[in-house]
């Protein structure tokens, strides 16, 4: 009857040790707290955008690609935060498939105001881009400033970044590496 005890007990701290290490395993995948993956990446629609100078860009055109689009104004004082490492991301050499679309959801679009802001920050990489007719936000359904959202190289979201990050933070460089 001991001895039957004891086996007792032994299986319930195994099986709760393997049901606790296996949740623990499956957070680590994550990199950090405010990523959504999306279990099934979802289709994006080719939505038309604009660079600083006003061309025309299409999503469709970066296939291929990994890409970051990330979505942000003048007076978002977590974008104004996080922009240098994203620019420092873009410098990374390691990733030789990457596109990073920084795009600027203010209506009506300000040339003047956003390169200041980038000139303040000391943005090198980094071009400016707008959303015109706001088209993004309307596609992507974006509840605020900063969201960032990760395309796969097949053109489909695989990831969403609600909130500002450090985009040089080591597990999230690991984990992105795999997509690129």
């Amino acid at each position: 009857m001991f001895i039957n005890q004891k086996t007792n007990k032994f299986l319930f701290f195994f099986i709760c040790f393997s049901i606790f290490s296996s949740i623990s395993q499956t957070s680590e995948d994550v990199p950090l707290n405010n990523i959504v993956i999306n279990e099934i990446p979802k289709s994006v629609s080719p939505v038309i955008f604009e660079d600083f100078s006003g061309n025309k860009i299409s999503l469709q055109d970066y296939k291929g690609k990994l890409i970051i689009l990330n979505f942000w104004a003048t007076w978002c004082a977590p974008c104004k935060e996080e922009m240098p490492s994203l620019d420092n991301l873009y410098k990374n050499t390691s990733f030789k498939n990457l596109k990073i679309f920084p795009i600027n959801i203010e209506e009506p679009p300000n040339t003047i105001k956003t390169k200041k802001f980038f000139n303040n920050l000391n943005i090198k990489k980094l071009s400016i881009f707008f959303d015109i007719n706001l088209n993004f936000v309307k596609e992507f359904k974006l509840r605020g400033v900063p969201t960032t959202v990760l395309i796969n190289k097949n053109g489909k979201e695989f990831a969403r970044i609600l909130g500002s990050i450090d985009f040089e933070d080591k597990k999230f460089l690991k984990w992105l590496s795999n997509y690129d």
